[in-house]
């Protein structure tokens, strides 16, 4: 690349104030700077800065310029119950991930455990989002790079068909939001210990017929990213991701890597090193600990969760990544857009699956007292390390904040949590 060209940005357009410069003569191996201003199509603010000298890179930062957003410092002193209200602001897109870890990391302190029907509605509930959120990153963050297209609105106009399949698929992923979380966005019924409200089996039946298309929908999606153009180009990096007792990881279970170690969740903090670094906000994160020591960066998502637990698909999704040319483990990070597609075809049967299996649940949540510990409390079945908390330690459940009185959840009542109504009061916003 001469010095002065504006370089394609690698995400479909020419971002503002890409720089490339380079010297040497033609056919020398020449030092270059490559520095993207402003990435698009990502889910995020960020720039990418490369140097390579002689043909090695010398220097490469990913620059997350987003500013700091003090979630950790927004939770500290709020009451037990509010963390999942606020976490799910930490993404439009994936709101459900926080939430449920805000919820599972409560849970854990006062020692309750979630009854099956509710975990089972909350694994549900992760489907939806992963439908949406996969149908938004395979259709328009990153089909348009494969197939020369700056934008998914220049995709639609000579592949309309595809571009409606993924808006399919996302407003399926929207249904199963709705009908569990309250809506789409940041949902308002999931709670500490279950949700404030149960859906109706009226409701559960009305989602099939649109998870059942989008499971069709998700298999062509699967044929369609399957033709693209991929380097061969392999990457030997550290694979993390849970991995449960059984199923295929979504929402639970014990974290593994692919050097074989296996920890629980709670001991994140002993194999795991975060640090700032000087170039971005986001913070850096490397194993350590036994067995971990100095192995350095991890990859997660997609690619380390199929690598990691491929044998774990149901039939239909796993004949998906086979006829797609994929293995038991997949090392081209081009190739991840087919991963995330046999993701999309797992969670349409996955929600199928817990929409057909659907009998309801005797309460919408474990009881305040058992989150409490106190009179009328129960333990969860099997010894936990550590002493009980009191019940001032997690204090009984106060009423919801969002009353749900009829799809698509028209909030009633009063907006200050406590002296909420059961219906017939002035209309409330949930905030956000």
């Amino acid at each position: 690349m001469s010095g002065g060209e504006t370089p394609e940005t690698g995400n479909g357009d020419q971002a503002h104030g890409n720089q490339a410069h380079g010297d040497g003569a033609a056919g020398e191996k020449a030092s270059r700077t490559l520095h993207v201003a402003m990435l698009a199509r990502v889910e995020g603010e960020g720039a990418v800065h490369v140097k390579v000298d002689d043909g090695d890179i010398t220097d490469l930062r990913l620059e997350i310029y987003e500013p700091p957003r003090f979630f950790e410092a927004l939770l500290r002193g709020r009451a037990w119950t509010e963390p999942p209200d606020i976490t799910a602001r930490v993404c439009g897109i994936c709101p459900v991930a926080y939430q449920m870890s805000a919820c599972q990391a409560i849970e854990d302190v006062c020692q309750v455990t979630i009854p099956p029907p509710l975990a089972n509605l909350r694994r549900l509930l992760y489907c939806g989002e992963w439908i949406e959120s996969h149908a938004l990153h395979v259709y328009l963050l990153h089909a348009p790079d494969f197939l020369g297209y700056a934008s998914a609105i220049d995709l639609a106009r000579e592949h309309r068909d595809a571009v409606e399949r993924g808006l399919r698929l996302k407003k399926a992923g929207n249904a199963i939001m709705t009908v569990i979380g309250g809506r789409a966005v940041h949902p308002v019924n999931v709670r500490v210990g279950g949700f404030y409200r149960l859906p109706s089996a009226e409701e559960m039946r009305g989602l099939r017929a649109a998870v059942a298309a989008a499971l069709d929908d998700a298999l062509a999606t699967v044929g369609f990213v399957a033709g693209f153009d991929f380097p061969d180009f392999t990457h030997e990096a550290t694979y993390v991701s849970l991995r449960p007792a059984a199923g295929y990881p979504i929402e639970a279970g014990q974290v593994v890597t692919s050097g074989g170690v296996t920890f629980p969740v709670a001991e994140f903090d002993v194999h795991v090193t975060e640090e700032q670094v000087p170039h971005s906000h986001a913070l850096h994160a490397r194993l350590r600990g036994p067995g971990l020591d100095d192995a350095g960066p991890y990859l997660v998502g997609p690619l380390a969760r199929y690598s990691l637990n491929s044998a774990a698909l149901s039939p239909l999704a796993a004949q998906a990544a086979s006829a797609a040319g994929l293995g038991p483990v997949c090392r081209n990070p081009f190739r991840s857009i087919i991963v995330r597609a046999v993701e999309l075809t797992y969670a349409c049967e996955e929600a199928l699956r817990l929409i057909d299996e659907w009998e309801g649940a005797p309460a919408p949540a474990v009881a305040g007292a058992a989150l409490g510990g106190g009179p009328g409390g129960h333990d969860p079945p099997g010894p936990r390390p550590g002493p009980r908390p009191s019940a001032s330690a997690c204090p009984p459940v106060p009423p919801p904040l969002y009353h749900f009185n009829r799809p698509p959840y028209k909030n009633v009542g009063s907006a200050a949590r406590g002296t909420a109504g059961s219906g017939g009061g002035a209309s409330v916003s949930p905030p956000g």
